[in-house]
């Protein structure tokens, strides 16, 4: 997993980095906003980025509320990192975009517990994601039969759109999923398989 980590002090931010590289995570790490939104909006980003609330250019406010109403193409954990511990501070970093929010000086117990949430966050995003994509596509490959159909009244064909007439079994087959197994139901052996063997079966003893 990549992980972002935007904060302008060069203390914090390499404490930070230091201990996502011990616990396995690959880091990026920046010291201000501007570069911070440009690594969030490049083509291979970390979905998970660690931002500080206040540094030069862009505060992580403004970077949280930027990726929330841009174009959404992938899923965002965004945990907010800063000195400010106000109830009031909490909940405008939430309602800006932020997912968590972590205070300092930081608890490396908290960092590393709510980074782990962030990620099972992503990943329950990402299996969802891709199982509507599944349903979407299993969708898109069914046919389904609906109105009126013509259907002969001797011999069972049906008419299609193209004024054609065919066989039930081939006009299913065409608009729908369903395949075919071949037999024979019991009134038709009685009224045509039997005679037919009874027939053959007459001409052998006439023999």
């Amino acid at each position: 997993m990549k992980i972002l980590v935007a904060e302008d002090q060069s203390v914090s931010r390499h404490i930070v980095a230091a201990n996502l590289r011990k616990w396995g995570y690959e880091v990026i790490a920046v010291e201000d906003g501007t570069r911070a939104l440009e690594v969030m909006q490049g083509i291979a980003a970390p979905n998970l980025a660690i931002l500080d609330w206040s540094m030069p250019g862009i505060d992580g406010i403004e970077i949280c509320r930027q990726i929330r109403t841009g174009p959404q193409t992938r899923a965002n954990y965004l945990i907010l990192l800063t000195a400010r511990k106000g109830q009031a501070d909490k909940i405008h970093g939430l309602e800006s975009g932020a997912d968590d929010y972590v205070t300092k000086p930081f608890d490396r117990g908290e960092l590393r517990a709510r980074v782990q949430v962030g990620i099972r966050v992503l990943e329950l995003q990402q299996a969802l994601a891709q199982r509507v994509q599944q349903l979407e596509e299993a969708l898109s490959r069914v046919k389904t039969l609906q109105g009126l159909l013509p259907i002969c009244s001797y011999c069972k064909k049906i008419r299609d759109d193209r004024n054609y007439w065919q066989q039930v079994e081939g006009y299913l087959s065409e608009h729908s999923e369903i395949q075919f197994s071949h037999g024979i139901c019991p009134d038709c052996y009685g009224r045509y398989v039997k005679p037919e063997l009874d027939l053959l079966q007459n001409r052998r003893n006439d023999r």
